[in-house]
């Protein structure tokens, strides 16, 4: 449990830092748009409460966020016929981890019993038979701060399952898989305060350039939303930003829960032709570091499927062993020592002009027929697991030629896709 390295700061002060941060944003982009241009800026914005309740579990969300606006029109300048500034910057505080420890916070979870078939009853995590291949510590892994997977949405039923450390990081990192579903208690209260800025929910420039023919190219560079797609509802092609499932699941506006990366879009509005009533092509270039969705994690109050339990607790087991219920025969509890089962990594591509994304995209309308057609080359913001995982026992029987393959252990990745795809609607 010792293995959690982050800095710790007390929530008064992070709150103190992010609001500090976000109107010192601010009042620097209006001093950069003042002194490029004396016309007055467009600065909006809104302060917005969010509070959820369940029956179960009492406050789930108590979210105040603080947003701010900023657009500026440049006019002509240069080669460019109009030029614009724009910036969008959030600042997030949700009192739930506070307010509600011992659902979400320091206090969360607890001792867990684990389904034994076999003897007709539950055994403590850590009470089930052990296999020639396990060394389970108590001491690594200790009943408390527990959940077992998936107690809030069913009854165990005979399943297979295990405990889930639900606590922040900083106060408990065992299955905390680092860089991915890491985050401590600020970073949980204040998700925008983090090390890739996301208090910045737009900075970028907009750029036009008319042409002779009526035509024109246009230009936007920075940190913003790019709406790759024509469906609503869901994202089959608009799938340039990761998502912040972790904000309210699937409920938010994707407005407000696309994470912004760092890209380049360049579009040719052709406009009217002899066929199409309306043409369009656009490039883009998404130069920003990877970054996957963020599906929550064990101990928070909303994930997406319970995946983010689904992976801390499988961490857990290979990083300090665990009790599984009903696993030997189907019927009996069993314990797990360290690098048997479970989720050893998460491999997150670092920066590299390789790991760039581009992709090209043509739309328009034809009569009352509105078409697109999409060609992207990125990395999937889901996870995917992949096994064959040799396993890191000492008590495993294996030779050096022929390790002993992880029972059930995989490792995450994040698979480069080339998409090819389309939308047409019809219009009446």
């Amino acid at each position: 449990m010792g293995k959690f390295k982050k800095s710790k700061n007390w929530p008064g002060s992070r709150f103190a830092c992010a609001s500090m941060t976000l109107f010192l944003m601010v009042a620097f982009t209006a001093g950069l748009i003042a002194s490029v241009s004396a016309a007055p800026a467009e600065i909006s914005g809104f302060i917005e409460n969010d509070t959820h309740h369940r029956e179960s579990r009492g406050l789930s969300k108590f979210r105040n966020t603080l947003q701010l606006e900023a657009y500026k029109d440049l006019g002509a300048r240069g080669v460019f016929s109009n030029v614009s500034l724009n910036g969008t910057f959030r600042a997030t505080y949700d009192g739930v981890y506070d307010l509600n420890d011992d659902e979400w916070g320091k206090h969360a979870g607890g001792a867990i019993l684990l389904q034994d078939t076999a003897s007709g009853g539950f055994v403590p995590h850590g009470g089930g038979i052990v296999l020639p291949m396990g060394d389970f510590s108590n001491a690594a892994n200790p009943n408390e701060g527990l959940e077992v997977l998936g107690q809030h949405l069913h009854e165990p039923g005979g399943g297979v399952t295990f405990g889930v450390p639900v606590r922040p990081c900083d106060k408990d990192s065992r299955g905390c898989i680092d860089d991915y579903m890491d985050a401590d208690s600020d970073e949980l209260r204040f998700p925008e305060f983090n090390d890739r800025l996301d208090f910045i929910r737009e900075a970028y420039v907009n750029a036009t350039i008319d042409l002779d023919d009526g035509r024109q190219l246009a230009f936007k560079v920075g940190k913003q939303q790019i709406v790759w797609g024509r469906t609503d509802l869901f994202r089959v092609l608009d799938v340039l930003n990761p998502v912040d499932y972790s904000r309210n699941n699937i409920y938010d506006e994707l407005e407000d829960i696309r994470i912004p990366m760092w890209m380049l879009e360049a579009e040719y509005r052709i406009g009217a032709t002899e066929i199409f009533d309306d043409l369009n092509a656009s490039l883009v270039w998404n130069f920003d570091k990877f970054r996957p969705h963020n599906l929550g994690q064990g101990g928070t109050s909303n994930q997406i499927l319970d995946v983010g339990s689904f992976f801390r607790g499988m961490n857990n087991c290979w990083e300090n062993g665990c009790t599984v219920s009903n696993f030997a025969g189907g019927i009996v509890a069993t314990d797990f020592g360290p690098g048997v089962i479970g989720i050893r990594d998460a491999h997150l591509p670092s920066w590299s002009l390789d790991n760039t994304q581009f992709g090209f995209k043509l739309e328009g309308v034809y009569k009352d027929l509105g078409f697109s057609l999409n060609a992207l080359h990125y990395r999937s913001h889901l996870p995917s697991l992949r096994g064959g995982i040799p396993a890191d026992n000492p008590f495993t029987p294996a030779v050096e030629s022929q390790p002993y393959p992880g029972l059930i252990a995989f490792d995450i990745h994040f698979p480069r896709i080339n998409l090819i795809g389309g939308s047409l609607d019809y219009y009446a």
